[in-house]
C-alpha cells in the first residue's frame, strides 16, 4: 500500500511546535492555566492537532472561531500603537509591568490567521466546523461566566485573566451594566454565532478542496468496494 504523502511541510510542524513549547509554559507561569480557555489559545492547540495529524476539522474549527476576531485584535493593536483607543482588547500589550518577551509572544495573534488560512487551503475546509466550534465556544463562555473571575474581580496577580472571552462585557475593569448579566451572556453567545461564526463559515465553505483531498474522497469508496470483494 502506497503511503499518502504529507500535505504539510516538516519545517512548519517543527517550527509551530517549538513556538508552543516556549509559549505554553511561559503563559502557564505568568497567566495561569485559565488563560488557555481563551478562544485564541484554544485555536492554537487545535492548529497543533491539525499540523501533525493533517486532519481538516481542528483547523477548520479554529478558522470559524477566530479569523475575524484576530483581524479585530490587529486593528485594535494598531489603534493603540498610534494613540487611538478602539475597544482595549490589546491594552495589555502596552503594560510596562509585563516583560517585552511576554508581550512579544502575543504577537502570534498577528500571524495565526495566516497559518489558519494556509492550513484550510492545504487540507480543505470541513463544514462540521461550524457546529463543533460553536458548541465548544459556548461551553467555554459558560465556564468563564460561572466559574472564572468576572470583570473587575480582585485577583492575587494582576496578570491573571478576568472576564475571559468577554462574557461580562468588553471592559475587564468593570462589568457591563446596560443589560442583566445572564441576558448579556446569552446575547453575546448568539452574537458570536450570527456575526462571526456564520459569516466565516459561509465564506470558507466556498473554498475548493485541494486536489489531493478530492482524490482521496474519490478513492475511498472504490477501496472499500475492493476490500469487500476480496
Amino acid at each position: 500500500m502506497i503511503p499518502t504523502p504529507a500535505r504539510l511541510p516538516l519545517w512548519l510542524k517543527l517550527a509551530f511546535t517549538a513556538f508552543l513549547l516556549v509559549m505554553v509554559p511561559v503563559y502557564w507561569v505568568n497567566y495561569g492555566p485559565t488563560n488557555f480557555l481563551y478562544f485564541c489559545d484554544v485555536s492554537l492547540l487545535l492548529c497543533l492537532v491539525s499540523v501533525w495529524t493533517e486532519r481538516r476539522l481542528p483547523a477548520s474549527m479554529a478558522a470559524v472561531g477566530i479569523l475575524l476576531p484576530q483581524v479585530l485584535w490587529c486593528a485594535d493593536f494598531l489603534g493603540e500603537l498610534f494613540g487611538h483607543h478602539l475597544i482595549g482588547m490589546t491594552s495589555y500589550m502596552f503594560d510596562p509591568n509585563r516583560s517585552l518577551f511576554l508581550r512579544g509572544l502575543s504577537f502570534f495573534h498577528g500571524w495565526l490567521p495566516f497559518l489558519i488560512l494556509f492550513l484550510v487551503k492545504r487540507l480543505g475546509y470541513d463544514r462540521r466546523a461550524l457546529p463543533a466550534w460553536t458548541l465548544l465556544a459556548w461551553g467555554l463562555c459558560l465556564v468563564a461566566y460561572f466559574w472564572l473571575p468576572p470583570a473587575g474581580a480582585t485577583v492575587p496577580d494582576p496578570k491573571i485573566p478576568v472576564n475571559i472571552n468577554y462574557v461580562f462585557g468588553f471592559d475587564d475593569a468593570h462589568p457591563q451594566t446596560w443589560l442583566p448579566a445572564p441576558l448579556y451572556l446569552v446575547g453575546w453567545m448568539l452574537t458570536l454565532l450570527v456575526v462571526i461564526y456564520l459569516p466565516t463559515h459561509w465564506a470558507l465553505r466556498r473554498w475548493r478542496a485541494p486536489k489531493s483531498a478530492m482524490k482521496e474522497a474519490e478513492v475511498a469508496p472504490s477501496a472499500r468496494l475492493m476490500w469487500k470483494q476480496a
